[in-house]
């Protein structure tokens, strides 16, 4: 087969799923508009109606939307009693097994510790310690050494 068949084909192809995903989409669509015309009813008339047939299509109306939410009420409470039972099963099963539900564990980094213990040390680190060891005394850092004693004054008050 030479490209450009191949072109073609693929092309053919791709039309032809585009126009098959066209046609399933329109059968959802009108599928949805057949139910919802058969779960709410056909529109009333109400645009050249009078009072009194308007009073008598809001009563249908209200009276058709309190028996569903009646409806919806009790199916709400069926469905959380379902799942009231579900869970109370569930937990019994667990019990029997002796299995229980495990709480999910946060995840600790392998190298937090040691990370910790390095921070650690790198405070506690003299700098000190790794120079080299002086004789001479007029190096060496001692407070003995820098200041001057309160009792004796300095060179400059002396001398006047």
């Amino acid at each position: 087969m030479t490209p450009e068949r191949k072109k073609k084909l693929r092309l053919l192809l791709r039309k032809k799923a585009a126009e098959e995903l066209k046609k399933e989409q329109e059968r959802k669509a009108a599928e949805r508009r057949r139910i919802i015309e058969q779960r709410c009813g056909k529109p009333r008339p109400v645009d050249d109606a009078n009072d009194e047939t308007l009073k008598r299509v809001l009563r249908e109306y209200h009276t058709r939307i309190c028996e569903l939410e009646d409806k919806k009420f009790d199916i709400e409470y069926i469905v959380k009693k379902k799942d009231y039972e579900i869970a109370d099963l569930n937990s019994q099963v667990n019990d029997l097994r002796g299995k229980f539900m495990k709480p999910t564990l946060k995840k600790v980094s392998k190298y937090e510790s040691k990370f910790a213990k390095l921070q650690k040390k790198a405070a506690e680190f003299n700098f000190r310690n790794q120079l080299k060891q002086v004789k001479k005394k007029e190096f060496t850092l001692e407070e003995e050494d820098k200041e001057p004693k309160k009792s004796e004054k300095a060179e400059w008050q002396t001398k006047k």
